[in-house]
């Protein structure tokens, strides 16, 4: 993520101060945004728990839903290999952002410490593309969830529409703006990401309800015996079905993309040098969670799992108060969504203003520039989520594109350009298995969605 500036924390202590009792800022056109003391008060740093959730919350996003429908086409060993696989290659992606970055403050100044300032100007333009893509989709659930939605011809209620009728204020617009002026906007004028931190641990909270749930149901209806044996592998029948494996690849990439806040986090931590273990204790926590949701949802629902599992809870499930359960699920999908939309926001606003202000004064001096980004980015996703309601086979794009590029592909052209001659073999040897994978991966993916797409047949995970 593209940040202005530089702690004296970054920097050699002088001979007459430490880190901790460092507390003067010295702006100019690398300071960091956001300095551990502003015109707000004194901000000692962020804790552990903070990191860790905010992090956490960055990764689990709109993608754990999509997670069970992999399962079906990967089969369950499979998938589940896959997502440890997946975290384990976010988690070496990350440590080579830290380790050739390791002077600088953000991941935009380790692009252009690589590949100047075409590099920066790249990475900032995808995750914009990736950020604002991902910020309708969540929109666009939310209005789904909490108003309903039409496809085919078919209405699907939504949540308040079931609770009371088809009212004017329970449309999509009117539930929109309620939620965009209650929840999001306000969420999203924080200039700090350690202010978001007890919101993202009821995010994190949320998802595990929805796991609870889902795990209590599946644990009951196996021990009913209504539950069918899982397909274990994938069913390989013909060249297509091969081509169809790497149809995952969006899903798996997106669901673990948060390099652009690791430095933010990483800058406000109190004790910096924590944030290797914030890293890999947030890739456990949701990897587990990942894994869980794929297996209890997969086991659930068979090859009858839909896309968005969460479309799977929209009819009776044969449990006692199914219909009660379904309304907790949606919900608490509904307000997971809404609370992981200023984590995913933070580092939009910040790459967009580095994008087009690169010579302004960093924005957290710069309180109209702050509030006009944060009002134009609020407006342009709510207009997309209204007025462009189906952009999924866009995101299957980005997915195989832009957030293959910050996830994998940047970081690991990071460490073979190897700006200060510190990589080790093994480094460069990750690094071009890391590109090959990606770029062969995500072609084939690309291939697959465009054939579905242009030949107008069902989705290859359908």
């Amino acid at each position: 993520m593209t940040i202005k500036a530089e702690i004296h924390s970054k920097k050699q202590p002088s001979k007459n101060s430490s880190r901790k009792s460092k507390k003067d800022v010295k702006i100019n056109e690398k300071t960091l945004l956001l300095p551990k003391k502003d015109g707000h008060g004194d901000f000692n740093g962020a804790s552990f728990t903070g990191g860790v959730l905010n992090l956490s919350t960055t990764i689990i996003g709109a993608g754990v839903m999509a997670l069970p429908a992999t399962m079906k086409v990967l089969g369950l060993v499979l998938g589940l290999v896959s997502i440890v696989f997946v975290a384990f290659l976010t988690e070496a992606s990350i440590n080579m952002l830290l380790k050739f970055g390791r002077h600088q403050s953000s991941y935009g100044s380790i692009m252009h410490d690589a590949f100047g300032n075409v590099g920066k100007k790249m990475l900032e333009a995808f995750v914009v593309i990736n950020n604002v893509g991902v910020l309708i989709v969540y929109m666009i659930i939310i209005g789904d969830v909490l108003s309903g939605t039409s496809a085919s011809g078919i209405h699907h209620a939504g949540v308040l529409e079931g609770w009371f009728g088809e009212q004017w204020w329970t449309g999509r617009f009117c539930i929109l703006v309620a939620s965009t002026l209650c929840v999001l906007a306000p969420l999203t004028s924080f200039k700090r990401i350690d202010s978001l931190s007890f919101t993202s641990g009821l995010a994190v909270a949320l998802a595990i309800v929805f796991l609870v749930i889902t795990a209590g149901i599946t644990v009951f209806k196996w021990f009913d015996g209504s539950i069918a044996m899982p397909r274990l592998l994938p069913d390989i029948t013909d060249i297509n079905s091969i081509w169809k494996l790497f149809t995952v690849v969006p899903v798996l990439v997106t669901a673990y993309i948060c390099h652009f806040n690791v430095h933010s986090i990483e800058n406000e931590l109190e004790d910096p040098s924590l944030i290797r273990p914030v890293v890999q204790t947030s890739l456990l926590l949701c990897s587990t969670v990942y894994i869980m949701t794929s297996f209890f949802g997969f086991l659930l629902f068979g090859d009858a799992t839909l896309d968005d599992v969460l479309a799977n809870f929209d009819k009776n499930l044969g449990v006692p108060f199914s219909y009660q359960l379904n309304d907790v699920v949606r919900v608490s999908y509904a307000l997971h969504l809404m609370l992981v939309f200023p984590i995913v926001f933070h580092p939009l606003r910040l790459n967009l203003d580095a994008l087009f202000f690169p010579t302004s004064e960093p924005l957290l001096s710069d309180n109209v520039r702050f509030g006009w980004i944060t009002i134009g980015l609020n407006s342009v996703v709510f207009l997309a989520a209204n007025f462009i309601p189906s952009i999924w086979d866009a995101f299957q794009f980005t997915g195989a594109t832009t957030a293959v590029c910050i996830g994998f592909i940047f970081p690991a052209s990071i460490a073979l350009r190897d700006a200060h001659g510190i990589a080790a073999m093994k480094d460069k040897l990750l690094s071009a298995f890391m590109i090959g994978l990606a770029v062969f991966a995500s072609s084939v993916a690309i291939y697959s969605d465009a054939y579905t797409l242009f030949k107008k047949t069902p989705s290859p995970r359908a």
